[in-house]
């Protein structure tokens, strides 16, 4: 079965740098963010999980836990965390797991089907650069995937919580490029001169369908 938004995240139990890990044990009522590297000691990935740990504080301030995952197994990992602390200057703590028989993987979709390339020595497809977005309540809320070749963006991945987080605690919607402070938008469900409408704030209505409210927040 496929995973889209809205789908409860699948419970597993792996291997990890930090020892065996239960997926929803682990998250407990955390939000969770698990992404996929196609593996260990490759350049890009390399770049990204250093930014990520250089970032851990921001989204331990945002109640988000992180897991990685590659294609390798946790011995191998632990040596590649090494050379990503040297060069990034940081201390990675969060979890990598070892998911050499692409368990996980497979699991959560994150097998290239296009790339004949992205392969291991035996021929067996490497993972993508999945990233998923896990609330407390295990449910997907928002998937991001990328080409092995393509970098991922940090700041895009800490605007997507800020937005989720924001959206729920406010019941509103993000316009696009949006930034916390910035003004957001009264969803449609809420009708125009309902008490659940005048609730809201500094309300702009610029269309009857596109109406902006803004928090001092």
């Amino acid at each position: 079965m496929s995973l889209r938004l809205g789908s409860t995240a699948p419970n597993f139990d792996a291997e990890t740098t930090n020892g065996k890990l239960n997926l929803h044990e682990y998250l407990g009522n955390s939000w969770g963010i698990l992404f996929s590297h196609p593996a260990d000691f490759t350049p890009v990935c390399t770049t990204e999980l250093g930014e990520i740990a250089r970032l851990e504080p921001e989204f331990a301030k945002r109640n988000v836990k992180l897991i990685g995952l590659s294609a390798n197994d946790v011995e191998k990992h632990g040596q590649w965390v090494s050379d990503i602390n040297e060069l990034s200057q940081t201390s990675l703590s969060f979890p990598i797991i070892g998911d050499q028989e692409r368990k996980v993987a497979l699991a959560y979709d994150m097998i290239d089907q296009e790339d004949a390339t992205n392969v291991d020595e035996k021929g067996i497809a490497f993972t993508i650069r999945s990233v998923f977005f896990i609330d407390p309540a295990k449910k997907i809320r928002t998937i991001l995937q990328y080409p092995a070749s393509v970098g991922r963006n940090s700041n895009e991945i800490l605007r997507v919580i800020d937005a989720l987080q924001y959206g729920d605690k406010r019941k509103v919607t993000t316009p696009i490029n949006w930034q916390p402070g910035q003004k957001t938008i009264i969803p449609p469900t809420v009708k125009t001169g309902t008490p659940e409408y005048e609730a809201y704030p500094q309300k702009e209505e610029v269309k009857s369908y596109l109406r902006f409210t803004k928090f001092d927040d």
